[in-house]
């Protein structure tokens, strides 16, 4: 199950880069994203604690942070069920469709040659 997560992760991350790429007009452009949004999901993201251990509003709105299911999935392969805060099926259902989502951005910016060189 932590190669499924591995790999589901890993080809994710690679296709939103793709995405990202191409969207960018130039490196500092690249680097938005990752700097100023990724870097803030992943720790807030319970990588470093469990976010049952957040009061309750914040319980909630951690849920809406994708990171959570992506953490919380290795959390499970490694440790089992007790160490995961959400369940592996929800967590697999994320990774999918956030995959979904990035294969589909790629697929149309091939389909379309959209700001790619002829």
């Amino acid at each position: 199950v932590m190669l499924l997560f591995l790999v589901l992760t890993s080809v994710s991350f690679c296709l939103f880069g793709f995405i990202l790429g191409v969207l960018a007009d130039g490196f500092e452009k690249l680097q938005i994203v990752p700097m100023l949004i990724l870097t803030p999901l992943t720790f807030l993201g319970g990588t470093f604690y469990s976010i049952t251990m957040l009061p309750q509003p914040w319980q909630t709105i951690a849920l809406f942070n994708p990171i959570v299911y992506l953490i919380s999935g290795f959390r499970w392969a490694f440790f089992g069920a007790d160490a995961a805060d959400v369940n592996i099926g929800v967590s697999l259902a994320a990774i999918g469709t956030f995959l979904v989502v990035c294969f589909a951005g790629v697929w149309w910016v091939f389909k379309t040659g959209y700001k790619l060189k002829n």
